[in-house]
């Protein structure tokens, strides 16, 4: 994993907000090598050890409720770029075309298989998939829609440097995100854009300025800790949600 030389970066990414984080970045080659040695054999690794799993998730979810195994969405990762992601389908069949793209609290499409899945993160362990392909990386920025990222501000592209990733502080410290959005309703995009995001980006960002390849091993085992124990840091937006 290298980080582009700076004239073959996106136009829109080539801007003095995100230069800073870029610089540091490119000064991480040899930990950035590490990390994608790391993503190829450990998604390999973990992909051949849970097989069996996935296979008992894709039958319950089959079982549960008509549709496909995969929930196939199209994000935005490194420089830009369109991806489909593979998540473990927790909603109804067709859920984006019947809701918005923010998912509240207790909403109706989630499924019944779906609610255990998405209480234990389940539904983004295929995103090893992903991992291995080389569009995602255990740890970064969550892949947004494209309809978010072009609410990014100029410093916010600078999160597009690397791949995204399954898991983050921001994802930790936001694992309930439901529960925040849960009385939005209809303004459930405008709260996530307006102030979850930029609270969210204000990590991802932090993460990058401190990038290593060892406190991201420290991360996944946060991760773990705030799926199973339910262990997470403090949320800035505690502050204004009144």
């Amino acid at each position: 994993m290298t980080v582009r030389r700076w004239e073959k970066l996106p136009e829109f990414m080539r801007t003095d907000e995100v230069r800073p984080f870029y610089e540091k970045l490119r000064k991480k080659r040899f930990s950035l090598f590490f990390k994608r040695v790391f993503d190829v054999f450990f998604s390999l690794f973990l992909l051949i050890l849970l097989s069996p799993f996935f296979l008992i998730l894709a039958i319950a979810i089959k079982i549960d409720s008509h549709g496909p195994v995969f929930y196939r969405q199209e994000r935005i990762t490194a420089y830009g770029k369109t991806f489909r992601i593979f998540k473990f389908r927790s909603m109804v069949s067709g859920a984006d075309k019947k809701g918005g793209l923010v998912t509240l609290k207790g909403d109706a499409r989630i499924t019944r298989v779906g609610k255990f899945i998405r209480k234990l993160r389940l539904d983004e362990i295929s995103q090893l998939i992903d991992v291995l392909r080389g569009t995602m990386t255990f740890v970064g920025t969550r892949p947004e829609v494209k309809k978010y990222v072009e609410k990014y501000s100029p410093e916010m592209y600078a999160t597009l440097l690397l791949p995204a990733g399954i898991t983050s502080e921001a994802s930790i410290y936001y694992k309930d995100e439901d529960e925040i959005l849960g009385n939005a309703g209809e303004n459930a995009d405008a709260v996530y854009v307006e102030k979850i995001l930029p609270e969210k980006m204000k990590y991802n960002l932090a993460a990058i300025e401190k990038y290593g390849f060892f406190r991201e091993i420290g991360i996944m085992f946060k991760t773990v800790a705030a799926v199973f124990f339910g262990k997470r840091g403090k949320k800035t937006t505690e502050k204004n949600e009144g």
